[in-house]
């Protein structure tokens, strides 16, 4: 059973602050976890992960790993934690929302999905069973069950269809969890994903039958798919409301800087999304007076850091025109830069709202750094 505490709640919203051990190191919440897909956080080293951004816990996917470097080689080397060098916790989805988005190449049974390779067009089944022992061999703190994600818009019978689905594999999860131990020593810790698409009666019954299983903590997924952003925060703020109060609770896949702040601010403990890495990959970068495009013109001669509010590397030693000459030249050292800003930006984000949670004046907070991240910076000379 995870030890997961909750140690101050925000007066003014659902917004909580707490922590939770693993094996890797105290998680402090709210958290933000930068996507680790393949074993690499992209661009950035595991030595700035650690000491700049200040990545508390990291999050890979078993679906990649699986294809490669695969099962074998990750048990040789000791776990993921000894492949890639990195001490600290590991979260693992499942892989379940990778085989969604491979919409043609995939066929669903009760039993489990059939799937084809995107690597080489190989065919996979991945079943519950087979996920946990997948997760037990990379050796992650928090593992993810195989869920069916629901695409947007989604009809009502097939979402009902699809959380039947993931509750029955959700219980199979469970129980290939409890009939294994850990490969490396330190515990693993089993989430269980509640769905049920835009259809709160549905989203209910997910939590009940998960509730009744029983798991280390609880995940909101099947959200960030296309619907509309209101949309997805009743969703959570419903949601949130059926979820175990002694239990992280976990919004998948966003998202935007806003985004997690409303999340917080509905109860939500932890988050993850690709967008800060993509984003800087595309020369976007998040400050706390709104976003920068640094391919801009505008910035050619703009002798200031990133953002003067940040301390990140990159804003301590570079300027915004050198950023943007590395962009336009096509340099392998704009990604890591701008990825080292934005993850450092996403982690201090979480970092200053815990702060204000315990404080008690989150929800003003909340607001105000809103109005100025909705800034899109895009001058032009």
């Amino acid at each position: 059973m995870i030890d997961f505490r909750v140690i101050e709640k925000d007066p003014n919203s659902k917004a909580r602050a707490g922590y939770f051990e693993t094996g890797h190191g105290r998680v402090e919440t709210p958290i933000f976890m930068p996507v680790g897909t393949q074993g690499t956080v992209k661009a950035v080293n595991q030595g700035f992960l650690e000491n700049d951004v200040n990545a508390r816990i990291i999050l890979g996917n078993t679906y990649h790993l699986y294809l490669r470097p695969g099962t074998e080689i990750l048990e040789k080397a000791g776990g993921l934690h000894r492949f890639m060098n990195w001490n600290r916790p590991v979260l693992t989805d499942s892989g379940g929302f990778q085989v969604y988005s491979l919409s043609d190449l995939r066929k669903m049974r009760s039993d489990g999905v059939e799937f084809r390779s995107h690597l080489d067009g190989s065919k996979h089944f991945f079943t519950p069973e087979k996920v946990i022992k997948i997760e037990r061999s990379i050796g992650s703190d928090i593992m993810m069950p195989l869920d069916e994600c629901t695409p947007f818009p989604c009809d009502y019978e097939y979402a009902k269809k699809s959380k039947e689905l993931t509750s029955c594999w959700a219980a199979l999860n469970k129980e290939a969890f409890e009939k294994t131990v850990p490969y490396y020593g330190h515990e693993q810790y089993l989430f269980g994903i509640i769905q049920g698409s835009v259809y709160k009666d549905l989203r209910e019954s997910s939590a009940e039958d998960l509730k009744k299983i029983g798991f280390d903590g609880y995940a909101i997924g099947g959200l960030a798919v296309g619907e509309p952003t209101e949309t997805m925060y009743d969703m959570v703020d419903f949601t949130t409301d059926l979820m175990p109060e002694h239990k992280p609770r976990y919004l998948m896949g966003v998202g935007r800087p806003e985004n997690i702040l409303e999340g917080i601010s509905r109860g939500v403990d932890m988050f993850d999304c690709v967008m800060p890495t993509r984003n800087a990959r595309n020369a976007y970068l998040f400050t706390w007076n709104g976003i920068l495009s640094m391919r801009n013109a505008f910035y050619k001669d703009d002798f200031q850091p990133v953002d003067a509010n940040c301390s990140c590397y990159t804003c301590s030693n570079f300027t915004r025109a050198y950023l943007r000459h590395l962009f336009i030249a096509r340099e392998i050292l704009a990604l890591e830069l701008a990825s080292i800003h934005n993850l450092h930006f996403y982690l201090e984000l979480v970092t200053r709202a815990r702060k204000k949670i315990i404080e008690g004046d989150f929800a003003q907070w909340k607001n105000e750094v809103i109005n100025k991240l909705s800034v899109n910076i895009n001058n032009s000379k």
